[in-house]
């Protein structure tokens, strides 16, 4: 498995947190960004088992999945702001 899987798994358990904190303001940006985090970790995972084009994909949608925790994030600070 490759190293990034561990940091993906950590990340899942900071947000989770945040996550925790956000619902009780906004319940489906928290339930969005627990997604996404997840989803990182997860193609992570199936892109570190897969060959070729699928195993591109793959570490393309865990990046889009990333950039998306991000903007979630960006957004709940312009929120707090």
């Amino acid at each position: 498995m490759l190293r990034i899987h561990s940091i993906a798994i950590r990340c899942c358990a900071e947000v989770g947190r945040i996550a925790e904190v956000v619902a009780r303001r906004d319940a489906a940006l928290a339930d969005q960004l627990r997604r996404a985090m997840a989803s990182v970790a997860l193609n992570i995972s199936e892109g570190s088992g897969s060959q070729g084009k699928n195993q591109n994909a793959r570490y393309f949608n865990a990046l889009g999945s990333a950039r998306e925790v991000g903007t979630a994030l960006e957004a709940l600070c312009a929120n707090v702001a």
